[in-house]
C-alpha cells in the first residue's frame, strides 16, 4: 500500500513557523525521517496560503525534493499556489498528486484541469455542497461525477485516487462503516478498479489518546481487506507500519519472509 507521510502540514506549530521563516532545517529533517520510516510519498500542506502561496509551494516542493527523493502530495485550496508546486515538482522520482478536488463544482472545475494540464495524479473527495453524504451510494454518485469530469480533462481513471471521506468514530460510529463500503463501491465503478486513499487519523479524532493508536490501526486492516490503496498517514508510528506491512502479507500482496517487517 502506498503511505503518503502527513506530518508536513502548516497546522503544526514547527512546521508552520519553519514556513514562515523559509527555514528549510525542521522541514527537511521531517521529510527525511517520513521517507526513511516507509512513506512512499510526502503531503506537503500550506493551507489556503491566500498571501504568497505561490512562492510558498514553489520554496515548499524544491526544499523538500533537495533531500527526499520521493513524489509529493501538493496540499492546498488555492488553485495558483498548486499550479506553482506542480510547476516545481520534480518527476524523477513520481508524478505529484493534487489534494485535491471533490464534488463541489468550483473547486472540481480549478483542480482537475490542472491534473490534466501537467499529467499529475489527483485525489477525488466524494463530498459536495450539502457535505459528506451518510450512505456508501451515495457517495459513489459523486464519485462518478469526479470521473467524468475527469475524462473531460484527459485525466486517465487510473490517475484517480478516491476519498470516502472517514468521520471520526466517537461522534459518527455509523459513518464508519459506510466509509469501508464505500471503498468496496468504488472498486466496481471501473474496470481496472478504481484506486482508493484516505486521511486515516480521522477516524479516531476525539477519541481517548490512549485509544487512537489502537483505532487507527484495526480500522486500516479492514479498509484494506476492502481494497484501500493508499493512505495519508504519521509513518513515524511504528505499530502502523507493522499493521500495513502484516495486512499486506496476510492478503497475498507481498511474498512472505522472516524479515518482511524490515523490508
Amino acid at each position: 500500500m502506498l503511505i503518503i507521510g502527513e506530518r508536513i502540514n502548516v497546522i503544526t506549530k514547527t512546521q508552520r513557523e519553519a514556513m514562515q521563516k523559509r527555514d528549510k532545517g525542521p522541514i527537511q529533517e521531517m521529510a527525511k525521517n517520513q521517507v526513511r520510516c516507509g512513506a512512499g510519498m510526502l503531503d506537503i500542506n500550506i493551507g489556503p496560503a491566500e498571501d504568497d502561496g505561490e512562492g510558498l509551494m514553489d520554496w515548499m516542493v524544491k526544499t523538500v525534493q533537495e533531500v527526499a527523493h520521493v513524489p509529493l502530495c501538493l496540499d492546498t485550496t488555492n488553485p495558483a499556489a498548486m499550479e506553482a508546486g506542480l510547476k516545481a515538482h520534480d518527476n524523477t522520482w513520481g508524478r505529484a498528486m493534487i489534494n485535491s478536488a471533490s464534488g463541489e463544482e468550483e473547486r472540481l472545475n480549478c483542480m482537475m484541469p490542472l491534473a490534466g494540464k501537467y499529467n499529475s495524479l489527483i485525489i477525488g473527495l466524494t463530498l459536495n455542497k450539502q457535505g459528506i453524504p451518510a450512505l456508501a451510494e451515495d457517495r459513489c454518485a459523486i464519485a462518478a461525477e469526479i470521473m467524468g469530469k475527469a475524462a473531460e480533462c484527459g485525466v486517465p481513471m487510473e490517475d484517480i485516487y478516491l476519498d470516502p471521506l472517514i468521520m471520526p468514530v466517537p461522534f459518527s460510529q455509523e459513518k464508519s462503516l459506510e466509509s469501508i463500503r464505500a471503498i468496496r463501491m468504488f472498486k466496481e465503478l471501473n474496470d481496472p478498479p478504481m484506486k482508493t486513499v484516505v486521511g486515516l487519523s480521522n477516524i479516531s479524532n476525539g477519541a481517548p489518546k490512549e485509544l487512537r493508536p489502537l483505532l487507527n490501526r484495526v480500522y486500516t486492516a479492514l479498509l484494506m481487506y476492502e481494497g484501500l490503496d493508499s493512505a495519508i498517514i504519521d509513518p513515524l508510528e511504528l505499530e502502523m507500519i507493522q499493521v500495513i506491512k502484516t495486512t499486506d502479507i496476510l492478503m497475498g500482496k507481498t511474498l512472505y519472509a522472516h524479515s518482511y517487517l524490515e523490508m
